[in-house]
C-alpha cells in the first residue's frame, strides 16, 4: 500500500519555515491504519521482540499496536516530569536547547530485546537518548523503526550503530 497520499503537508508549522508531516489522515483510515501498524512489525523479520518502547508521544500511536501483534510488552519514554514511578533520564540535544526523556526504572528487564518506534526520524537526537535509556537499564535495542524519516536532517548519523526501518522517507 501506498501511505503517502495519506501524509498531509502543513506549512509554516509549528513555526514559519517549517512544512510539518501530519500522520491524522493516515490515523483516521482505518485500513491505512493497519497496514501501516502491519508494515511496521513486518520490518522486524520475526525477531525476538521483548518489549516496545514508544516515544512521547506519537509514538505512542503504533508502538502498542506493534506489542500486540509481536506478543510484546509496551513501554513509554516520556518528557521530563511525567511518568509517576521512579525513573532514569537521558538528556539530548534540540534545535535550541537540551530536553530530558524518562523511563521507569523497571520497564526494561536486563537481556530484553527492544524495538524502539517513534513517529518521525528527524535529527536524531530524542531516538539516540531513548536508545541509551535501554540500554543504561540493559536492554538491547534490536530496530529502531518509524513511520517518516526527514532524510535531509540526517538523524540516521546519531543512531548508525543499530538496525533503523522507515516506512516513508521524504
Amino acid at each position: 500500500m501506498d501511505f503517502a497520499p495519506y501524509i498531509r503537508d502543513i506549512k509554516d508549522f509549528p513555526k514559519p519555515g517549517v512544512v510539518f508531516k501530519d500522520i491524522t489522515p493516515l490515523l483516521k483510515n482505518a485500513t491505512a491504519l493497519q497496514k501501516a501498524a502491519d508494515a511496521l512489525v513486518g520490518f522486524t523479520n520475526n525477531m525476538k521482540i521483548d518489549k516496545v518502547v514508544g516515544i512521547d508521544s506519537r509514538g505512542f500511536i503504533f508502538a502498542p499496536m506493534m506489542a500486540e501483534k509481536l506478543g510484546a510488552g509496551f513501554v513509554t519514554v516520556r518528557k521530563s516530569g511525567k511518568l509517576p514511578y521512579t525513573t532514569i533520564s537521558e538528556s539530548y540535544e534540540l534545535e535550541y536547547g537540551t530536553g530530558t526523556l524518562e523511563i521507569h526504572s523497571d520497564a526494561i528487564e536486563v537481556g530484553d530485546k527492544v524495538l524502539v518506534h517513534d513517529d518521525v526520524l528527524a535529527t536524531g537526537g530524542t531516538a539516540q537518548a531513548v536508545c541509551r535509556l535501554v540500554e543504561k537499564l540493559g536492554g538491547e535495542v534490536v530496530q529502531c523503526n518509524f513511520l517518516i524519516e526527514l532524510t535531509f536532517l540526517n538523524g540516521f548519523e546519531k543512531i548508525k550503530d543499530y538496525q533503523k526501518a522507515v516506512l516513508l522517507q521524504y
